[in-house]
């Protein structure tokens, strides 16, 4: 079921994209575009997005300038509006051509920016300094004047006094500096006592993010989930395609690369790793649809999950993964999936 095809303009045609031939069909198949009037709203900031953020992890370090830009555009043509990129990503460069791509483009209204702080080399953690620091810095290399969620990276920071961190992102946020409060690798324990300290007048979290997909749900799964859904966060999962193992690309250990991202990918093949691929295959199989946008439409079919953040290494890449919104996985799919990865 292909769901998002190619423009007519592509294939060298003038005349109106054809009607989908059946009439069951839950979006036509009309090309890029489609996605502008798919939107969902991102928990209680007011923001609307597309559910399928763009990923910018691979700017700057695996993906240059100029293929970024392409990705970027790519991604807008089929409708989407929410970027998501880190101060840590490639040392800021994933920042900065970002920010170029916005004023080249004129799209920075358009679009909706969540930035990840807390992790740069720079600034570390979450102190009040370092917080002023890094969004001061995002805010430079974006060429920008508020970034719409900003997001608390706590990853290397589990002992800041969380009082301090949110009077400070209460402070950027009335400097009109920030919109609205985001987090990364929150315990529940922490976004309750967040939660608790919003009950005092301090800002409230309302975006999570948290690595979650097909193959990696411990984290997630639990009292983590059962929290955000309590506190009605919206959930935004990072890592959705695994570093692209849940792209189905990825089925031999000796075409792997070496390095970091190669040692990853040799380590899902095992047991579990090749059942659920085969799960996915299956379902892929029967939806007439990329693999990726299975794991992506899997995402998105679970609680309190709004818009996972997928990183692409080249504009035809988002052709498959900008499907996965448009998917309605059935309830035997959907526990197919499941089960391979129990």
């Amino acid at each position: 079921m292909r769901l998002f095809g190619g423009s007519t303009a592509e294939a060298g045609i003038d005349a109106p994209a054809q009607a989908v031939s059946h009439p069951s069909a839950p979006i036509p198949v009309v090309g890029p575009g489609i996605g502008e009037a798919v939107r969902v709203s991102l928990g209680e900031t007011g923001f609307a997005t597309f559910p399928l953020m763009l990923g910018a992890a691979e700017f700057g370090w695996n993906v240059d300038l100029e293929t970024s830009h392409g990705i970027l555009d790519r991604y807008v043509e089929f409708g989407g509006n929410a970027i998501h990129t880190a101060d840590g990503f490639s040392g800021g460069r994933s920042e900065h051509i970002i920010g170029e791509w916005l004023r080249s483009r004129g799209r920075r209204d358009r679009m909706t920016l969540s930035v990840r702080v807390g992790a740069h080399a720079d600034n570390p953690g979450l102190g009040s300094v370092n917080l002023v620091r890094a969004v001061e810095g995002s805010l430079t290399r974006l060429g920008i004047e508020r970034i719409d969620v900003l997001h608390l990276d706590a990853s290397l920071d589990q002992t800041t006094n969380l009082e301090d961190t949110l009077a400070t992102a209460e402070w950027l946020r009335d400097a009109g500096k920030i919109s609205a409060i985001g987090a990364f690798r929150f315990t529940p324990e922490r976004l309750v006592e967040a939660r608790i300290l919003a009950s005092a007048g301090y800002p409230r979290i309302e975006v999570l993010d948290e690595p979650y997909n097909l193959i990696r749900r411990q984290s997630f799964e639990g009292d983590l989930r059962l929290v955000a859904a309590a506190q009605n966060l919206a959930v935004t999962p990072s890592h959705a395609l695994e570093h692209g193992f849940l792209s189905g690309r990825h089925r031999s250990k000796a075409l792997m690369s070496r390095g970091v991202r190669g040692e990853q990918l040799r380590g899902h093949l095992n047991r579990r790793g090749i059942r659920i691929l085969r799960a996915l295959d299956s379902v892929a199989g029967e939806l007439e649809a990329p693999v990726a946008a299975v794991s992506i439409a899997w995402l998105l079919a679970q609680r309190t999950i709004v818009a996972p953040i997928v990183n692409a290494f080249a504009a035809q890449h988002v052709d498959e993964l900008m499907q996965g919104a448009g998917i309605a996985l059935s309830r035997a799919q959907l526990g197919e999936l499941t089960r391979a990865g129990n």
